[in-house]
């Protein structure tokens, strides 16, 4: 039993579900207006937008969203343990009748720009933490942050040009691919069904393997937004609250590993991407 109860306490989900009073003040409500339903023939996947560091690109594709753009649009580009990316056949008149966008890559912020450190000189970045539960990078020498590519964010594809963006969109589905980040518009990340999202499809198979054919990539049934579902399919989402004062502690008690398990310490590092910002379901 003992092994049991510390496995599980060392690979806790990104997901809980809750049904009692926990301090309110450690989790975050997510608005209905805010957050994407992607229907895949699998299960549903929730993304958050993030209108306050990538306004352009969250309310394109949430505009898009609420034209039933993406409905029977598939996952054509699915790498294992890199990205699940997704849109309408290149070139085609529903492609071309969206504009191209303005890279959002990075923001300008002020000296007095707050968010919750989790590590400082990261391996692409100055320093690194959280604000509204997104993971960004921060450079105080330039006053610039931007938004980091962890596993489960959703981004504009793009052509080789920055401003190409339109309508393309990725999820990552592996580890970090951080080399994408300030050269990418990052604009949500999926809150719940990261399962759903593992379970795509992949097109891109290995040397000696079978072609994996078109007629099985997965598609999107519908996406819409969760404002604009009937009540009795919208579910009421938390995730932890980054900016509270419990978050912080808990980066302490991570980064310093004080359980009697590590009897060998690692070094007190976090990784910003694998630091968890959990969600959870709340039944009125």
């Amino acid at each position: 039993m003992k092994k049991f109860a510390l496995v599980a306490m060392l690979c806790a989900s990104s997901y809980v579900q809750a049904t009692d009073s926990v301090n309110q003040e450690e989790w975050r409500q997510l608005s209905a207006e805010n957050v994407v339903v992607m229907t895949l023939p699998h299960g549903n996947v929730y993304i958050e937008l993030a209108p306050q560091f990538s306004p352009k690109h969250a309310e394109r594709f949430k505009s898009l969203v609420q034209s039933g753009y993406y409905d029977d649009e598939k996952f054509y580009r699915v790498i294992d343990g890199f990205v699940a990316q997704a849109g309408p056949q290149d070139g085609s008149d529903k492609d071309k009748q969206v504009k191209a966008l303005t890279m959002e890559d990075e923001f300008s912020v002020t000296d007095q720009f707050s968010y919750t450190l989790v590590q400082k000189n990261d391996m692409f970045a100055p320093q690194t933490g959280f604000k509204d539960g997104f993971a960004l990078g921060h450079s105080p020498d330039e006053k610039k942050a931007w938004m980091l590519h962890c596993p489960g964010v959703i981004a504009m594809a793009r052509g080789t040009e920055p401003d190409t963006g339109s309508s393309h969109f990725y999820i990552t589905n592996g580890q970090a691919p951080r080399y994408l980040d300030r050269i990418m518009a990052v604009f949500g990340r999926v809150v719940h069904g990261m399962n759903h999202v593992q379970a795509i499809q992949r097109t891109a198979g290995i040397e000696g393997q079978d072609k994996i054919e078109a007629a099985t990539f997965t598609p999107m049934v519908k996406v819409r937004m969760m404002s604009d579902l009937p009540k009795a399919e919208q579910i009421q989402l938390q995730v932890q609250n980054t900016d509270s004062q419990a978050y912080t502690k808990s980066l302490e008690e991570r980064r310093n590993r004080s359980s009697a398990f590590f009897y060998k310490k690692p070094k007190p590092v976090l990784d910003i991407c694998q630091t968890p910002v959990n969600t959870r379901i709340v039944k009125s």
